[in-house]
């Protein structure tokens, strides 16, 4: 169990900075203008041996009407009720301003335990605002620096004591490790003012999320965990992503990287379209890429209460997905309006079945017989006068499925007959809109240019030590030597000098001794060679 702490102040004082910085990764947004965060931004840090659930929040504003201050204010309140201790962050270079003595009397009235933090004190130009801060009323301000890591070590000196024991949570803890049971994480993905926030706001039974008539309000990833049915369940909102040369600003540009990293840590994709222009080029780009990185996608047409004839709106747009969109044929597609909840309901089904289509695992013999009524019905063509032949065929991995074809002459298999087998695969196996992957290889030749062929596998012990040692590379120095020196340990047999034999007498009464023969067959001593025998030419 983590100590949850939440971290606010007025806009531009380095509370992203300080999130990233307890976290031990950029997750936040960071810029030099003010406003960046807006929504509440959770995730998992440590400082020393203290684990902590944090809380990054936007800015402080002082407005209470229907304006995005007041909304953003608002979810900087929740947060600090969720809050177990609370950070407020002032800027040590800045000194107080009224917006942060008025935010110091709100967090009183929260009766909250409160840790003043004067951050960007690193160097001198930070002190007469450190001392400024004790006017707040909070106690001894800790200076420090989130950028450059200055004062952490002040910073766990003072959040130690708020730690919840040890002891308290163990059993929690184990409890967690040994539950397998894993978060689905779903992506919901669009352009702009799609209604992406109000889907997850609908889904999750709370306005979790800063929701508005204008365009381009989310721009962190926020992830929140919720569970559908006992099942947990991760939706990540997405900032909205518009065309790439229409994305001209840092910022923005920082927000699409961040959708993007999203999609690709996703394993179920919710593309969110407005039924006005349902599957424009923006949306063909989006589900071009989730189809690219290997995830299950489902489609959601957003504000169809709007549709007077629904019936005939969908079958066009049904009709526009499959022919813009053939590599995803299948996919599911949920007309929906979040605003008003006609039709969420089918949405979360959708994804459970995405999911499991996703995550599907076939036999191979189901494989190969599938193979072979695929071949007989459809031939692949020949090249260059000669046929190509699918051999053999298995599933490599899942998630997203793959599987590899055994064939000869892969190299030249054309791609629509790929496209065949992969079209053929998804609706045999009931795969609908899985993105499916299909390699194709070819066993080595060992009579091609450059090939070697190895010792069968009846060949003699002997040749196969020899192939053996020769993959393995020369004899290490010496080797020859030892291998000689062995041979001349054993009874009854010595090498002498220059390789010559040395015979010795026989055991026994009555033998002869053996004279041994130079090379070239005389006798030692002086002797003729012996006459070799004739024979025909």
């Amino acid at each position: 169990m983590a100590l949850r702490v939440a971290i606010v102040g007025r806009p531009n004082v380095g509370k992203s900075t300080l999130f990233n910085r307890l976290a031990g990764k950029k997750l936040a947004l960071v810029d030099d203008r003010p406003g960046v965060t807006r929504d509440r931004k959770y995730a998992s840090g440590r400082i020393g041996d203290v684990d902590l659930s944090l809380i990054d929040t936007a800015g402080f504003e002082d407005a209470s009407d229907e304006s995005l201050e007041a909304r953003m204010r608002a979810q900087t309140e929740k947060a600090v009720d969720e809050a177990e201790l609370v950070l407020f962050v002032v800027d040590a270079r800045e000194g107080v301003v009224p917006l942060d003595r008025i935010f110091a009397d709100l967090l009183r009235k929260r009766d909250k335990p409160t840790l003043l933090i004067a951050n960007k004190a690193e160097g001198k130009k930070g002190d007469p605002g450190i001392g400024e801060a004790h006017a707040l009323g909070f106690g001894e301000p800790i200076a420090l620096s989130a950028e450059h890591g200055e004062g952490l070590a002040d910073l766990y000196a003072a959040i130690a004591p708020y730690a919840p024991d040890p002891e308290d949570y163990a059993g929690e803890d184990a409890d967690e490790e040994d539950d397998p049971s894993k978060p689905i994480m779903v992506a919901i993905v669009g352009r702009p003012n799609a209604g992406k926030s109000t889907l997850i706001n609908r889904l999750v039974g709370e306005d979790r999320l800063l929701t508005g008539p204008e365009a381009g309000i989310t721009r962190d990833s926020i992830a929140v965990d919720w569970e559908h049915q006992g099942r947990p369940i991760r939706l990540v909102d997405t900032a909205g992503m518009r065309r790439k040369a229409r994305v001209q600003e840092k910022l923005e540009k920082m927000s699409v990287s961040d959708s993007i990293r999203a999609i690709t840590f996703a394993e179920v994709v919710v593309l969110v379209m407005d039924e006005v222009n349902a599957f424009d080029t923006q949306d063909l780009q989006l589900a071009d890429l989730v189809e690219r990185e290997g995830r299950a996608l489902v489609y959601a047409i957003a504000k169809w209460d709007l549709v007077d004839e629904p019936q005939a709106r969908l079958a066009e747009i049904q009709e526009l997905a499959d022919t813009k969109l053939p590599q995803l044929r299948g996919s599911p597609l949920v007309a929906l309006s979040a605003q008003t909840g006609r039709g969420v309901d089918r949405l979360m089904p959708a994804v459970l079945k995405a999911h499991r289509n996703w995550s599907t695992k076939v036999k191979t013999r189901d494989l190969n017989d599938w193979l072979a009524m695929a071949v007989q019905r459809h031939p692949p063509p020949a090249v260059d006068g000669r046929r190509l032949k699918p051999k053999y065929m298995a599933q490599i991995k899942a998630r997203p499925p793959t599987f590899v074809l055994f064939a000869n002459r892969a190299s030249q298999m054309p791609e629509q007959y790929r496209r065949y087998l992969i079209n053929s695969l998804r609706e045999s196996f009931d795969l609908p809109g899985v993105p499916l992957r299909v390699n194709i290889k070819s066993g080595a030749n060992p009579y091609a240019e450059g090939g070697e062929k190895g010792p069968s596998r009846t060949a003699p012990r002997g040749l196969k030590a020899k192939a053996k040692s020769k993959a393995h590379g020369k004899p290490k120095p010496g080797a020859k030597a030892q291998i000689e020196a062995r041979k001349s340990a054993k009874p009854g047999k010595a090498i002498g000098p220059r390789g010559t034999a040395i015979v010795r007498p026989r055991a026994g009464p009555g033998a002869k001794p053996r004279s041994p023969l130079k090379t070239g067959g005389q006798v030692k001593g002086g002797g003729k060679p012996a006459p070799k025998p004739k024979g025909r030419r």
